[in-house]
């Protein structure tokens, strides 16, 4: 993402916000998803901020890149690409519906802010920083990246004095947080459809999503025929709640579909997977010393935490930090904790499926040979869905038959195609051996524990550990 370019800024008008006939005289970035990015000013008063800057230094996919090179976009460009497809979707309905629907520019201000700032309180490594270390350090914490990216935008608010309207910015964090506290108590029971765009808590069907799939589909190399601008084109507002045509379902079906074989070919690779459990356990063992866990509490010292946070450990010649250190050199040298074996849960357990840990599998250990300790095992328990848990998606999206249409309706499973799938979640436990001497014991244990829990055992997925592999 090179600098900002700009028209005749002298020309532009006063107003914050800047229309689409408007868009010559903004300052723009280029971006390799969508073209030409146009920022407003009020925009850039929060983008060229230390704060959102900070972006730069968190790549989107965490560790990703260590199997995917090309994994190495930030969740700067996607916050922009996220912005410009909010406001491209709020001017979308505003040309087709902007009387019936009374958008004006103060909406679609807001929209776009939502975009922009969705993912700024994000911690290091992707989701890592929330999911796995932050519960292994701050037990019984309810902290979440949505609710900290809204006290961050309120930080930035007042640490440069950004004037902006106080009921813009508490839609902008409604919006924010939309996913998660849905439905949502909000500032007008008018326009709730606005809520839909950014972060979509109702059917999932957002602009985030959107432009990550079409951008990690990129930077990795794997193919995605999913077009986002379909969608765009043809969705409609009906009811305070935005509506797709009924002949598109197979498209979102599509959306779903694709973000499921990300997560199970990308995002949970088996290996990208190891390392990101050794980084885990890295940042436990050095919590202690660097008091990561503590930057949580205040976003004046939050934003101050990324991705760069590897290298302070990696360097600092403290002996406090050589455990941690040790770790991160074994990732560097690709010394990865060995992958033993996986097994996808029965779809007829999964309902009352508890997570599977290091000591359920030590305990299923048989006597003789080598004594296993926790220590020794790391466990993953992956799941990977169509964004609605084990529930069909389309159950809660509302259709139209085409544009006389007064009605609205969901799809019933029936009447989908019966080459969809008819399950929609996988929950798939892996084993890995920290040591590589170790992965013969860890496996049978696993086996054991298989055996003992569902009466069956796994295929044999394990590489050998002197080969060494990138895939």
């Amino acid at each position: 993402m090179g600098a900002y370019c700009n028209g005749d800024v002298s020309m532009a008008p006063s107003n914050d916000v800047i229309s689409t006939r408007d868009f010559r005289l903004s300052k723009y970035v280029h971006d390799n998803v969508h073209g030409n990015i146009y920022l407003d000013p009020l925009s850039l008063k929060f983008i060229d901020t230390e704060q959102f800057q900070r972006l730069r230094e968190l790549k989107q996919l965490g560790l990703t890149n260590m199997v995917y090179p090309g994994a190495v976009h930030s969740r700067f460009e996607h916050s922009l690409g996220v912005y410009w497809l909010a406001g491209q979707s709020v001017e979308k309905l505003k040309s087709y519906q902007g009387v019936e629907l009374g958008i004006d520019r103060f909406d679609i201000q807001t929209v776009k802010l939502a975009g922009l700032m969705h993912d700024v309180g994000h911690g290091p490594f992707s989701h890592l920083f929330e999911r796995e270390f932050l519960p292994q350090v701050n037990s019984g914490s309810n902290w979440s990246h949505e609710q900290m990216s809204v006290n961050m935008v309120d930080y930035i608010v007042d640490e440069h004095h950004i004037e902006v309207e106080p009921d813009m910015m508490k839609r902008v964090k409604e919006m924010i947080l939309a996913s998660t506290e849905f439905p949502l108590p909000r500032s007008s029971s008018e326009k709730g459809f606005l809520y839909d765009i950014v972060a979509n808590g109702r059917n999932g069907i957002d602009v985030d999503k959107f432009d990550y799939i079409v951008r990690d589909c990129r930077a990795c190399g794997v193919g995605c025929n999913f077009e986002f601008q379909r969608l765009l084109e043809t969705m409609r507002v009906m009811d305070d709640e935005i509506c797709y045509r009924a002949k598109d379902y197979l498209t979102i079906h599509k959306l779903f579909a694709t973000r499921a074989d990300l997560y199970r070919t990308v995002y949970t690779h088996p290996k990208v997977k190891a390392m990101e459990l050794m980084v885990v356990d890295a940042l436990v063992q050095a919590n202690s010393y660097l008091d990561i866990s503590s930057h949580i509490l205040n976003p004046s010292e939050y934003w101050k935490l990324d991705d760069t946070i590897l290298k302070t450990i990696e360097t600092a010649p403290i002996q406090e930090l050589k455990e941690a250190r040790e770790l991160i050199l074994r990732i560097r040298r690709r010394n990865l904790y060995q992958f033993c074996n996986e097994y996808a849960v029965p779809k007829d357990k999964v309902d009352n499926f508890k997570k599977v840990t290091a000591q359920d599998i030590v305990c299923s250990q048989k006597n003789g040979g080598v004594t296993l300790k926790e220590d020794d095992v790391a466990v993953s328990n992956v799941k990977i869905d169509l964004t609605r848990g084990k529930h069909n998606p389309l159950e809660s999206i509302n259709f139209f038959k085409d544009y006389e249409s007064t009605e609205k309706f969901t799809i019933p499973d029936g009447r989908i195609s019966h080459l969809l799938p008819t399950s929609y979640q996988d929950m798939i436990v892996r084993v890995y051996s920290k040591k590589p001497e170790l992965v013969d014991a860890i496996s049978e244990a696993f086996e054991n524990f298989q055996l003992k829990t569902y009466g069956i055992k796994a295929q044999v997925h394990s590489t050998p550990s002197k080969k060494r592999r990138y895939d």
